[in-house]
């Protein structure tokens, strides 16, 4: 083999790794489990007042993302945002990680929190609790630089349990 092959198979390589790293990201973003990472029980409410989320990598290897965010709606208007910074999970392994929640009206937020929580544990529906959604956005950047957004939407009351599930693979 020629000296000029050797480079080209390098060369080749070293552009492949990356790509494939950023793949393997995005597959382990939509295969991620998470709950809430407090002792206390999940609830909307303790999610406005910020709180632990605990993220489960079932996959071999390392996985990362930049930004994961619950953004909540309420009859097609925006209540607010649980943000949590990057990570960096380790392989077949769980991380906690505190988020925190943004709202343009952090009272109103609250109070519709608190009625949809009594509703979700038996309560006695005061508002439609069918309006609320959620949608998780997990950003996952190609080779760091190329956005990419894995999107899944919630019922209120699904991701109210899905958050809520202490089964995940990595207890």
């Amino acid at each position: 083999m020629n000296k000029y092959s050797k480079i080209s198979i390098v060369a080749i390589i070293a552009i492949i790794i990356p790509f494939a790293y950023s793949a393997m990201n995005i597959y382990g973003a939509q295969q991620l489990h998470y709950s809430w990472g407090d002792q206390k029980k999940f609830s909307f409410f303790e999610l406005s007042n910020n709180g632990n989320v605990k993220f489960c990598n079932a996959m071999p290897y390392w996985m990362s993302f930049k930004k994961f965010e619950i953004n909540t709606f309420y009859d097609l208007n925006s209540i607010g945002k649980f943000t949590v910074e990057p990570l960096v999970i380790n392989p077949s392994s769980y991380a906690v990680q505190k988020g925190t929640f943004h709202s343009e009206d952090f009272t109103e937020a609250q109070y519709l929190f608190m009625q949809l929580d009594f509703e979700f544990n038996g309560g006695e529906i005061r508002v439609d609790p069918n309006k609320l959604y959620t949608l998780v956005n997990i950003d996952t950047p190609i080779i760091g630089v190329i956005p990419y957004t894995t999107t899944v939407q919630y019922s209120g009351f699904d991701l109210y349990n899905i958050m809520n599930d202490k089964n995940s693979d990595c207890n």
